[in-house]
């Protein structure tokens, strides 16, 4: 084959739930070139994993003529598109408007794959369903599982020898949520049993302005804990690597922690985790029986902790 893209927008989570099919194209075929065009800031976690060997930014507005029909396409992207042996588009393309000028571009060989999976059961995994395509490459996906290790990682501040666990309490929608309150109260109990010695607090951009809140609450709680803010996501995995757990919901740094190997606890309320949770031995999935994360009481999640942060 020789070069091959890979076209992926979306979030961080769908971008990590498009990884295994990365890796299976890298280990399976090692001497071609992969390149994502994405969005760098998420994409890079395939370099910095050694995945693919480079990105390159999918927000040029030249490329929104490739979205309609009979449009005048951009001679120097069509040049791009041309280059690759084999495209390979996880873009949201219901008309198939893109697909097709790909071709007119002079893209020979283009597998698309699902921009979102099926979500009928039987459920399967997000990432199996992505990684479906490929098979008319001759290449199966045996294991969705990931253990990427994504460099080095900042020194991460300690207290004694005890465990640090990680907690993300924010997701991409409040209905995904569990409460502040009950985190709060469930983090200073694992704390107080000696199980966990510090937590760390990562949280997004765009949790700026609730998670002061929730910091609060843990400092009146007595609940030792840093927060890390703002760091690229391929630091912030290699961190992810090398603590002692996580703890958080669906979300996209609930999959990054899972994608570096972190055992951890996450809750699900409206989303099918047969579906959406990562596929990790190491990560147990706690579902409000009402589909809501109202729903999920304090004392179950605190049972389900402590049997991943057992008291030495």
């Amino acid at each position: 084959m020789g070069r091959i893209l890979f076209i992926r927008g979306g979030a961080v989570g769908d971008f990590i739930l498009t990884m295994p099919s990365l890796r299976l194209v890298r280990e399976s075929l090692p001497g071609n070139e992969i390149e994502v065009l994405g969005y760098p800031s998420i994409a890079s976690l395939a370099v910095a994993a050694g995945l693919v060997d480079r990105v390159r930014p999918l927000e040029d507005p030249r490329l929104a003529t490739f979205f309609a029909p009979g449009a005048k396409l951009d001679e120097e992207w069509c040049a791009y598109f041309a280059s690759f042996d084999v495209v390979v588009s996880c873009l949201y393309d219901p008309d198939r408007y893109f697909a097709g000028n790909l071709r007119v571009a002079g893209v020979k060989t283009l597998i698309a794959c699902p921009y979102r999976p099926d979500e009928t059961p039987p459920h399967v995994p997000a990432a199996v369903q992505f990684a479906k395509p490929l098979e008319s490459l001759g290449l199966y996906l045996e294991d969705a599982k990931l253990d990427l290790d994504y460099g080095a990682a900042p020194e991460i501040p300690r207290m004694g020898d005890g465990p640090i666990v990680a907690l993300h309490p924010g997701s991409g929608s409040p209905k995904k949520n569990w409460s502040f309150e009950a985190w709060a109260k469930v983090l200073a109990t694992l704390h107080r049993e000696g199980r966990v010695a510090r937590f760390l607090i990562t949280s997004g951009e765009v949790e700026g302005e609730v998670i002061g809140a929730f910091l609060t609450q843990l400092r009146d709680a007595g609940v030792p804990h840093d927060h890390l803010a703002g760091r690229p996501l391929a630091e912030l995995a290699a961190v992810y690597r090398r603590i002692d757990g996580f703890l958080g919901h669906d979300s996209g740094l609930s999959h990054l922690a899972a994608s570096a190997g972190a055992k951890g606890l996450l809750l699900f309320g409206p989303t099918e985790p047969g579906i959406w949770a990562p596929v990790s031995s190491q990560v147990r999935v706690l579902r409000s029986p009402d589909g809501s994360l109202g729903g999920l009481d304090e004392g179950v999640v605190l049972e389900e902790a402590r049997k991943l942060f057992t008291v030495s």
